[in-house]
């Protein structure tokens, strides 16, 4: 659980393949995160074009938070943080 007086980013991401991706914390945490149940489980065309391996490589960090297409797709930082997508 994350501490109400802790400011947190995403430092750094990488991608593992299989729509895994390894996240860095700013409190230096270090966790791997599995999309493809959330993904093969969405029912909008929106999210789950993310399904294409290609279009899900392409996230980022931005100010801390990892983010697909400016925003498009993204994730609550304490959802990340505790591992639930």
């Amino acid at each position: 659980m994350i501490a109400d007086d802790l400011i947190l980013d995403i430092v750094d991401a990488k991608s593992l393949g299989d729509y895994r991706i390894q996240i860095a914390f700013s409190d230096g945490l270090k966790r791997i995160i599995d999309f493809s149940p959330f993904l093969q489980k969405a029912v909008h065309s929106d999210i789950r074009k993310y399904l294409d391996p290609n279009l899900f490589e392409r996230f980022t960090i931005d100010c801390g938070d990892l983010v697909w297409n400016d925003y498009e797709l993204c994730f609550p930082l304490g959802d990340l943080y505790e591992g639930n997508i």
